[in-house]
């Protein structure tokens, strides 16, 4: 049974991924907010409106929605929603959930030279096209406004806003200090930890963005914070904060000496470790398992173990 507590209702939906179902939040501010806004599939609409109703609202007692970031099963309902819904999230949204040929274009040429220096074989080249499949579960609008570090959203005046960049360059958390809420989208899981997902350089930048080293920071980040309790984008809760920061950090940085282990025996491209860290998997899931696999990389860079090769593909290696 869907019900308010603390002001706040958690409504659990299904997706078709493998993540599983996805949590949206209803706030009862000075608007009426939804933050999140779960898939693009009549399963998923039929599912919100019905626990709606168990609240004795429709989705036309909504009076704006806030994203916490701009991935399909945070975002594809909006599409259901009227057109005149108010719509407010981190700028780097919207090329996602309004997204343009040149933004495509633009994607599939960041990957394809990714690809080349992860050092992919050719056959591996055909994904480029499917890139946008997971975007039929998407929308296609743009947002009302903008909202950026230290920004209360219009309506609540409890809450304000904290960028947390990593799984996903647009993300953002929402904090209400009163009584230590954050609702964090998928910044910290209770029982997974969230991949660092590749994505082409934001707008007028020429880097890719470094998304573990982002994440890291942005877990770390909240720990500055008096959070009593996270709640999350999939599954339960969080209470106990700085216990599962701490366990993840640990355990993403065993994964890397794993693969520093590997290159003090050889050198190896992105594309060798992740057939070595996921060798299950890496065919069927090769985005998430790439973006793994070279966040792992990035990390042992940035700590100074490794260092890289200038050649096409690049390999790494250990530091003497």
């Amino acid at each position: 049974m869907t019900e308010w507590k603390a002001g706040i209702a958690k409504i659990t939906l299904p997706t078709p991924f493998p993540v599983g179902d996805v949590n949206v939040y209803l706030i009862k501010g000075e608007r009426l907010t939804l933050v999140d806004a779960g898939v693009k599939t009549a399963e998923c609409w039929n599912s919100f409106t019905r626990q709606l109703s168990e609240l004795d609202l429709s989705p036309k007692d909504i009076e704006q929605v806030v994203l916490t970031h701009h991935h399909p099963d945070h975002v594809g309902m909006l599409d259901f929603f009227s057109d005149s819904l108010d719509v407010y999230g981190h700028p780097l949204n919207e090329r996602w959930i309004h997204p343009t040929e040149e933004f495509f274009h633009l994607q599939e040429e960041f990957f394809k030279a990714t690809f080349r220096e992860f050092g992919l074989p050719k056959e591996y080249f055909s994904f480029l096209s499917k890139l946008r499949d997971p975007l039929k579960y998407s929308c296609n609008r743009s947002l009302t406004g903008h909202l950026v570090e230290g920004m209360k959203p219009i309506g609540l005046c409890e809450w304000y806003i904290v960028e947390t960049p990593g799984h996903a360059q647009s993300q953002i958390a929402l904090f209400r200090e009163k009584d230590g809420i954050l609702i964090a989208g998928d910044l910290i899981l209770a029982h997974i930890s969230p991949n660092p997902l590749l994505e082409p350089p934001a707008p007028n930048e020429t880097e890719r963005p470094k998304s573990l080293l982002q994440h890291n920071h942005s877990m770390k980040k909240l720990l500055s914070y008096p959070i009593e309790c996270v709640y999350t984008g999939h599954g339960e809760e969080v209470t106990q904060l700085a216990e599962l920061i701490e366990k993840r950090l640990i355990r993403q940085h065993e994964r890397a000496m794993t693969v520093y282990g590997w290159l003090k025996e050889e050198p190896l491209t992105v594309f060798e470790i992740c057939q070595r860290l996921f060798p299950a998997v890496y065919q069927r899931e090769l985005m998430l398992t790439i973006s793994e696999s070279v966040a792992q990389l990035d990390y042992l860079s940035s700590i100074g173990e490794i260092i890289s090769s200038t050649s096409q593909p690049v390999f790494y290696q250990a530091r003497d």
